[in-house]
């Protein structure tokens, strides 16, 4: 399945609920061994929040080789691809490293408590 990310967000993905959106869109496909391919042609900005609700997210219940198989990422531009890579890192590292989850967690915390 393919999946043309600016047909359904537009140029800007910038928030976690454009990021949800895709998120809730491709996680059934892949918890079910579909493969999946986001193509990002003509897409022009993207943040880091975005791909962290979008594709970080999935790694809580899909281990990365079967990700890696399973999605197709494609079209993203230099900087769309660095801060997807960087998304990636994290997320793994997040998932699999309980101490530093935690610590990720508790400043999110403090962080929305003094919003």
């Amino acid at each position: 399945m393919k999946y043309k990310v600016y047909e359904l967000i537009g140029e800007n993905c910038m928030s976690q609920q454009a990021g949800q959106q895709i998120y809730n869109l491709i996680h059934p496909k892949l918890v079910a061994g579909e493969s999946v391919e986001l193509d990002f042609t003509g897409v022009r900005r993207l943040l880091s929040v975005f791909f962290n609700f979008a594709i970080g997210q999935l790694l809580r219940d899909i281990k990365a080789e079967n990700l890696v198989r399973l999605l197709v990422v494609s079209n993203l531009n230099p900087v769309g691809q660095q801060t997807y890579d960087n998304v990636i890192d994290n997320a793994l590292r997040y998932y699999s490293d309980e101490q530093y989850r935690k610590a990720v967690d508790e400043m999110i915390l403090e962080q929305s408590l003094c919003s």
